[in-house]
C-alpha cells in the first residue's frame, strides 16, 4: 500500500501546509478545516496567519492547493452519502496529517475511524496533536502497519476493523508512488472488504501519454521535486483503462472526476479564480 520508510513523511507535510494555507487565503473554503492550521505547531502556526502568501513559492501552488482540498473534500462528500445507507467504517489509508478524525462534520459514535499509516510518520503526528492539545476523538484508531513486516488485513483487523460490514477507504496521496502490482492488490483487498454500500476514493496521475506538451513541463518539474525529497511518483494512468481495471477487480460502480468535473462541482463562480488543473484526477469506486 506504501512504501517502506523508516523517517516521516516529507511530501505529507506540505499537503497539511497547502490545505492549511486554503484556510487563510481562499474565500470561500472548499474544506472547512480548523484543525489544519493548529495541527502544524504554533511556530508555523503564527507564520501562516502573519504572512500566507509566503508560503506560495510559485504560480503552481494554487493549483496543488486547490486539489489537496478538493480530494479530501470528494472523499468525504462519498463518506456522507455512504454513511446515509448505513455505512459505520472509515479507513484513511496512508493517513499522512489528514485531519478528518478531529474536525468530523458529523459527529457520530456510530462511525469508526482507522488510521493507517506507517509507524514513523503515525508517531510523529501523534506528537504534533498531542503538542497542539487536540483532542482525540473515542472513535479513531490508529493503525501503525510497517508493509516489511505487517499484513494490512490483520492490522486492521486487530484494531477493531469488520471486512464485509461497510467501510469507505480514503486512499489520497499514494498511488503515484506505488508499483501497478502494489495498487492492485490494496484495491483487490478493498473491493473483498468493503461490504455494501463502501468503496474507495482515490486520487491518480493521469498516464503521460494524456498530458499536453506544458502539462508533461509541470508534472516532471513537481515529479522532480517528490524524488528529491525521496519519494519518487512511480505510477500514472489513463481513464478508460483504470476505469476497466476497478470493475475486474470486483467494483460495481466507477464515478472519475478530473478538472472540469471538480471544477464544476466544487469552485464555480469563485471571484478568486481558484481551480484544480489536469494533471491528477479523483476516483470512487463503490461496491
Amino acid at each position: 500500500m506504501s512504501r517502506p520508510e523508516r523517517t516521516p513523511s516529507r511530501t505529507a507535510w506540505r499537503v497539511a501546509l497547502r490545505r492549511a494555507t486554503h484556510q487563510v487565503l481562499d474565500r470561500p473554503v472548499v474544506l472547512d478545516d480548523p484543525v489544519a492550521i493548529p495541527i502544524l505547531g504554533e511556530e508555523v502556526a503564527a507564520a501562516l496567519r502573519d504572512n500566507p502568501a509566503a508560503y506560495e513559492r510559485g504560480p503552481l501552488d494554487a493549483y496543488l492547493r486547490a486539489f489537496m482540498v478538493a480530494r479530501s473534500r470528494f472523499a468525504e462528500d462519498h463518506l456522507d452519502a455512504a454513511r446515509d445507507a448505513g455505512v459505520t467504517q472509515y479507513v484513511l489509508l496512508g493517513a499522512g496529517l489528514d485531519t478528518f478524525a478531529y474536525r468530523q462534520r458529523r459527529p457520530d459514535s456510530a462511525l469508526r475511524v482507522f488510521e493507517v499509516d506507517q509507524p514513523a510518520t503515525q508517531g510523529w503526528k501523534r506528537q504534533l496533536v498531542a503538542a497542539a492539545r487536540i483532542p482525540i476523538p473515542a472513535n479513531l484508531r490508529y493503525v501503525p502497519v510497517d508493509f516489511e513486516h505487517d499484513r494490512l488485513d490483520d492490522s486492521l483487523a486487530h484494531a477493531g476493523f469488520v471486512a464485509g460490514a461497510g467501510a469507505v477507504f480514503c486512499w489520497l496521496g499514494v498511488t503515484m508512488y506505488l508499483t501497478s502490482e502494489a495498487i492492485d492488490a490494496t484495491l483487490r483487498y478493498i473491493a473483498a472488504s468493503a461490504g455494501p454500500h463502501g468503496g474507495v476514493a482515490f486520487d491518480y496521475s493521469i498516464d503521460r501519454a494524456l498530458m499536453t506538451g506544458s502539462q508533461l513541463a509541470v508534472y516532471d518539474a513537481l515529479a522532480a521535486r517528490v524524488a528529491a525529497a525521496g519519494e519518487p511518483w512511480v505510477a500514472t494512468f489513463a481513464p478508460d483503462a483504470l476505469a476497466a481495471r476497478l470493475r475486474a477487480l470486483g467494483f460495481a460502480t466507477v464515478e472519475d472526476a478530473g478538472a472540469e468535473e471538480l471544477n464544476a462541482r466544487y469552485f464555480a463562480g469563485r471571484a478568486d479564480g481558484l481551480r484544480v488543473g489536469g494533471l491528477a484526477r479523483m476516483m470512487w469506486a463503490g461496491r
